[in-house]
């Protein structure tokens, strides 16, 4: 049987994102080092060790929803000018532009998310808590997991893909490496959206977007 556990461990030892490991270890029935092989004769399990290599190319991609609504603009890094100019690279910085579009992340990474922010929100979250009548050490656990849920909420890797939900944009890339054979970062972007801060209709941007992916 393959577990949420399994595919875990075969990510935390492989770099491999979260449906190929799924994959790999069906096909080999839950075997974990049979998982492992099969990952690397597809190419999969190298995808770590190229993430740790200097991204000094790449591109800033733009994504401009129907009608002028909302804005994008993100820099993707690569290793070498040539993968900067590839199409599966080009198509990459496209699909990472149009989620910021539809999900309105705040970071790239946890890492980017200031202390203090994080520092208000466990002060709130852990009020909340002992306001539902939790005991202290049971509200300490509660606000871990809601930070947890926060960072998913507001930061770019850890957000479910938009086309794909059933991986985050940090999986992606990785299955990118994997494809592309280099390292890829993404190191900033900026979004617009009309009439920000301006009090209008609200409109579900995200749900407009998924549409036009759907084409329904």
């Amino acid at each position: 049987m393959v577990t949420a556990e399994l595919i875990k461990t075969l990510r935390e030892k492989t770099g491999a994102g979260m449906m190929d490991c799924k994959k790999a270890l069906t096909e080999t029935n839950g075997d974990l080092e049979k998982a492992t092989v099969y990952l690397r004769e597809k190419g999969l399990a190298s995808a770590a060790k190229k993430s740790s290599r200097t991204t000094a190319e790449g591109a800033v991609g733009s994504y401009i929803h129907m009608g002028g609504k909302i804005g994008v603009l993100v820099e993707v890094n690569c290793e070498t000018d040539f993968v900067a100019k590839n199409t599966q690279f080009q198509n990459f910085v496209k699909d990472i532009a149009m989620h910021i579009a539809a999900s309105n992340p705040s970071y790239v990474s946890k890492e980017d998310v200031p202390e203090e922010v994080i520092q208000k929100e466990r002060e709130i979250l852990k009020h909340q808590a002992v306001n539902e009548g939790k005991p202290e050490n049971i509200a300490e656990k509660m606000v871990e997991g809601r930070i947890g849920k926060l960072y998913k909420e507001i930061c770019l890797l850890e957000q479910p893909f938009v086309k794909q939900p059933d991986m985050t944009i940090s999986d992606y890339i990785k299955e990118n490496i994997a494809v592309i054979g280099e390292n890829i970062s993404i190191r900033r972007f900026t979004r617009y959206q009309m009439g920000e801060g301006l009090e209008k209709k609200q409109e579900n941007f995200a749900e407009e977007i998924a549409k036009q992916i759907s084409g329904n």
